[in-house]
């Protein structure tokens, strides 16, 4: 049983998931500069303001982990799953992510990043 608040383990997680976010997106802008396509800017610019709105939102995770004692850290990884040490005001806790929901998690959060920046 845990001992963090769902609210503060959604926030957590964000600090783990947001960064693959933005490495993903960055490796993809290098593929889309280097790529044949005609119109290059439309993905260029899509990719661009969605990394901002992303690091905008990770700031605001890290302040907010700085401000309430937290930390997360990648403590072992395999082929299957990947464990984070949870430090929350004082107390460890061990999770163990599967690493197919982790990149099944990744994606959902940049489809949700990019259909926000649609519905702007």
């Amino acid at each position: 049983m845990t001992r963090i608040p769902e609210e503060d383990r959604n926030i957590m997680e964000k600090a783990i998931y947001l960064p693959m976010v933005l490495i993903i997106l960055n490796r993809d802008l290098s593929i889309v500069e280097n790529s044949p396509f005609k119109l290059k800017k439309p993905y260029l610019e899509l990719i661009e303001e969605t990394m901002k709105m992303i690091q905008k939102d990770l700031t605001e995770v890290k302040q907010y982990m700085k401000k309430n004692n937290i930390q997360v850290m990648e403590t072992k990884r395999d082929d299957a799953f990947t464990m984070y040490m949870f430090l929350y005001k004082g107390y460890e806790e061990t999770h163990n992510y599967f690493n197919p929901r982790i990149r099944n998690k990744v994606q959902e959060i940049m489809e949700d990043y990019f259909l926000k920046h649609r519905s702007r």
